[in-house]
């Protein structure tokens, strides 16, 4: 839903395009985050689904399965390069979840054997989502670069895009379970925890960048969730302090990022929840905004803006000038296809906060976060990834 409009829009004929509101014109970029760039999941492919079933049933092995993800990868970076971004990604095709199968590779980390169910809501009703719980039952550590055989196969198949690989941020570690996924008997110190987390997340990094990864994505849903005073209630009721939560996310994002390398550009994107269409919370970004914008150590922010439930965008006004917000206004939770005047409108309306040079589009989040995937066919997607391409070069040239 576009924001009203109370200025002449970029679509206006009394004003160009490019930015001279700045007294300048703004320039295309050739470094991460791009004009036009997205958040990382695709939809998985029907055969794709398929292949997952028949692995589950034991019907095929994994090299069976590996060669249809092989396939269905290469169809889209073909598509995400033909469409014209600049970025691509595996689509995540290879996980079932956007953060767990990461979460999961960490040393010291267990599946619980319960089963939690995480409230997700829409228009529509409400619905859950039902995994695992996770223990730390050991000593975090990093075992194995994660998801590099994934990373090295991306790579090998782009030509005109950067590779770009999403990870779950340290934060998604603890927000689900709180202190009490947290054996005392292996970290009575709980500092010891937050220490040796962010210390494999920092070796994580350098091996990424040991293989040519040059843009990292750390997704994030508990920094936009804080915002929701619902979920500060939450973390109150189980002993967080849910006034500074967001303040040791950060510190301790930061110290995972202490290794990031010079030529590795690393971004957050912030998400409210996306299940099949539905999301988990509600509320603007004014709560961590100061925080978030001046203090998280990342070149840029992915922001959700798809509609009213993300608030509006005064706490852009905190944005510094050396970081790059890329504006989320194409929703994938639905088919239904923005139009370029509304989106040029909304682009307008918070380059009033930051300046038009600091700011690019993308859809608001993934397309599936998780192997199920959004209430939006294939063609829905593409339409989309192309609407975001042409309306950034319109507006950015």
């Amino acid at each position: 839903m576009a924001l009203p409009c109370r200025c002449e829009c970029y679509h206006s004929p009394r004003r160009p395009l490019h930015g001279t509101r700045y007294g300048h014109s703004v320039s295309t970029r050739t470094t991460p985050p791009f004009r036009a760039d997205h958040v990382g999941s695709l939809l998985r492919p029907p055969e794709l689904l398929s292949a997952r079933q028949q692995f589950a049933e034991g019907a095929i092995d994994a090299a069976a399965l590996a060669e249809v993800e092989d396939a269905a990868i290469r169809q889209a970076v073909a598509l995400q390069e033909g469409i014209g971004l600049k970025v691509a990604t595996d689509g995540e095709f290879r996980r079932t979840s956007w953060h767990m199968d990461f979460i999961y590779q960490l040393g010291g980390i267990e599946r619980g054997e319960e089963q939690l169910a995480v409230a997700f809501k829409n228009t529509e009703g409400a619905t859950s989502f039902t995994s695992a719980a996770l223990h730390v039952r050991g000593k975090v550590t990093l075992e194995h670069t994660i998801f590099a055989d994934a990373f090295n196969f991306l790579k090998a198949q782009t030509t005109t895009a950067v590779p770009k690989l999403t990870i779950p941020s340290p934060s998604m570690v603890h927000y689900r379970g709180g202190q009490a996924a947290i054996d005392p008997n292996v970290y009575p110190d709980v500092e010891e925890f937050w220490s040796d987390l962010s210390e494999a997340y920092a070796q994580e990094i350098r091996r990424l960048a040991d293989l040519g990864c040059t843009y990292l994505q750390l997704d994030d849903t508990s920094l936009a969730y804080v915002n929701d005073p619902k979920q500060r209630e939450m973390l109150a009721e189980r002993g967080d302090d849910p006034a500074r939560q967001h303040l040791r996310y950060i510190a301790q994002m930061n110290a995972a990022l202490k290794a990031k390398p010079e030529g590795m550009a690393v971004t957050t994107h912030l998400c409210r929840g996306n299940f099949q269409s539905y999301w988990a919370a509600e509320g603007g970004y004014e709560f961590v905004a100061e925080a978030l914008f001046n203090e998280l150590a990342v070149d840029g922010f992915f922001l959700e803006y798809d509609d009213p439930r993300s608030g509006d965008f005064s706490p852009l006004r905190h944005v510094p000038k050396d970081k790059i917000v890329v504006l989320g206004l194409v929703t994938t939770k639905r088919g239904e296809l923005e139009s370029k005047d509304d989106l040029k409108r909304r682009i307008d309306e918070a380059s009033r906060y930051v300046p038009l040079e600091q700011l690019c589009l993308s859809p608001q989040c993934g397309f599936s976060s998780t192997v199920e995937g959004n209430r939006l066919t294939f063609d829905d997607e593409v339409a989309k990834l192309r609407l975001v391409v042409e309306t950034a070069a319109e507006v950015w040239g």
